[in-house]
């Protein structure tokens, strides 16, 4: 049912955000940046709050007269901090919010993104608490609406013994000492915010919290334009003796109080807890079905880490070796939190098909797609190019995953096609293997778009390795520029055609491979110790 509502809108969302990537490319698109965006505005209202609470005098009488200082007669300052302080705490819901749907819409929030989904609803709560409380502070018209209508809808659930709603009724029972339980309110709730994201992202493998530079850099500058145009400005004072009529809400925190107004709080309060509840319950309806975890083979491991550094998801942890074999670590998966997306083989250093078919084993391997399965499929398609093709067209297997741009759709005589779970999964022995062994003219990898991977680092790794960056790489007898990436998602079918044909222009233009024929077989990795693992992938 979900997925009737999810193929529309991702496909939607794509092409949305392949607007962006024109003029700004895919590192400086916003809406892949949304989670660490929110990071960033939450420092933002920090350190903006911190200057404006120097210059705040915490009282009852005193604080909106100090709030118009700093707004009117140091505007070029204060006033700057303190729009900087509206709008960074505006734009952060702005950027929560819509992080929450994309990764709803990209179906990135069920199997293992359970917690980290679940964990991000009491952190929305805490901050539209923490910027309402800001509001109150300022002690307008506008707060004194958001502070009754907030008490009131809180003594709806009958939990305090005194209703919160008469400390703010009139002037009498509202004194400096209650102002300043608001301001410790103010501050202590964005703590707690600070914790709720630490814990949202705690499961989370190199998680981004920091936007590119040059996106933080220009968000600042846009944000200074703004605070310079349209500087933040307070509604009359606040006056206990009447009820506010002409209000200038807020809309990203106030959106709610207008129907708390037209329903009243039990029915505010259904809306909320509601979806509150229906949201937590999001990623068991339906929950997702996870293939089998890698597995390790004890007689090919030898420990050398690398598919516990590149796991995405901290699946992969070392642990001491107690089968009594050479080295002193073991790799072990934990089945719960494994996603199968097969980056830890192509991380394998023991991962390479130039092995015969009974040889072919790794020290980490998928159940549901083995490495020997990977060099069948790609054996068979190349099985398609082994003669030349008519009119001297250069021979191209392209390399396509799950969630990226659908390859299946290629339809050319001299183009064969192989899918993978992730493109992380391809040890790059395999571009040596077809083109060192004149098995192929070029090899196209391709993907998800370049910075919004389904399983977070596979392109990311993918590009190391071919560079010679990241352990196994990509050796340098291997000419690079017969290998052609292409990343992009499910709606860049025109991208993918195009691609091809520069990449076919290209190995034209190239001087003939010189092939290294095949070696003779050695004796199986599970009968030597692997003094050099990355010697022997590469061999």
């Amino acid at each position: 049912m979900l997925s009737k509502i999810q193929t529309p809108l991702q496909a939607a969302l794509l092409i949305f955000e392949g607007w962006f990537d024109r003029p700004l490319g895919p590192d400086w698109n916003p809406l892949r940046h949304l989670g660490a965006l929110s990071f960033f505005f939450f420092w933002v209202v920090v350190v903006s709050g911190i200057y404006v609470y120097i210059f705040f005098e915490t009282s009852v009488g005193s604080a909106y007269n100090s709030i118009e200082r700093m707004t009117i007669d140091h505007w070029y300052i204060s006033g700057v901090m303190r729009s900087f302080h509206r709008y960074a705490s505006d734009a952060m819901v702005v950027v929560v919010l819509l992080h929450m749907f994309r990764e709803f819409i990209m179906d990135r929030y069920r199997g293992i993104r359970w917690f980290t989904w679940v964990s991000g609803i009491p952190t929305i709560w805490l901050l539209y608490a923490s910027g309402i409380g800001g509001y109150w502070l300022v002690w307008d018209e506008f707060a004194q609406y958001l502070i009754i209508a907030s008490s009131e809808w809180l003594d709806w659930l009958g939990i305090f013994g005194e209703p919160l709603a008469n400390n703010f009724l009139t002037r009498e029972a509202f004194t400096d000492r209650m102002f300043s339980l608001l301001l410790f309110l103010h501050i202590a709730i964005p703590l707690f915010l600070l914790i709720a994201s630490w814990i949202h992202v705690i499961k989370i493998s190199r998680p981004r919290i920091n936007p590119p530079k040059g996106m933080a850099i220009g968000t600042i500058s846009m944000m200074t334009v703004l605070s310079l145009i349209k500087p933040a400005i307070s509604d009359a004072p606040a006056d206990l003796s009447i009820v506010p009529q002409d209000l200038n809400l807020d809309w990203f925190y106030a959106l709610l109080y207008p129907l708390y107004d037209k329903w009243g709080a039990g029915a505010l309060w259904i809306i909320t807890v509601g979806v509150s509840s229906f949201l937590t319950i999001l990623p068991w309806l339906p929950p997702q079905k996870i293939n089998d975890s890698a597995q390790v083979d004890n007689l090919n491991c030898n420990g050398c880490s690398r598919c516990y550094t590149d796991c995405p998801f901290d699946a992969v942890t070392m642990q001491p070796r107690t089968d009594g074999r050479p080295y002193p670590r073991i790799a072990e998966v934990d089945p719960d939190i494994c996603t199968a997306c097969g980056i830890c083989i192509g991380a394998c250093p023991t991962a390479t098909p130039f092995r015969s078919q009974d040889m072919l084993v790794t020290g980490i391997d998928l159940p549901r797609f083995r490495l020997t399965e990977l060099r069948d499929n790609t054996d068979k398609s190349l099985a398609q190019l082994k003669e030349k093709i008519p009119g001297d067209k250069p021979r191209i297997i392209v390399y396509g995953c799950d969630f990226g741009i659908d390859v299946k759709q290629i339809d050319a005589p001299n183009v064969v096609v192989t899918k993978l779970p992730c493109i992380g999964m391809l040890p790059p022995s395999f571009v040596d293997y077809i083109l060192m062994r004149d098995k192929a003219d070029g090899v196209m990898l391709t993907g998800c778009r370049e910075g919004d991977c389904f399983h977070r680092f596979g392109i990311q790794w993918t590009e190391q390795r071919m560079a010679g960056e990241r352990d196994p790489y990509l050796r340098k007898r291997v000419p690079v520029e017969r290998v052609h990436t292409c990343w992009g998602a499910v709606t860049d079918s025109k991208k993918l055609h195009e691609e091809i044909a520069e990449f076919e222009a290209s190995l034209i233009a190239q001087q003939p491979l010189e092939i290294v024929l095949p070696e003779k077989p050695r004796k199986p990795v599970a009968d030597r110790p692997a003094e050099n693992p990355t010697r022997e992938a590469a061999e």
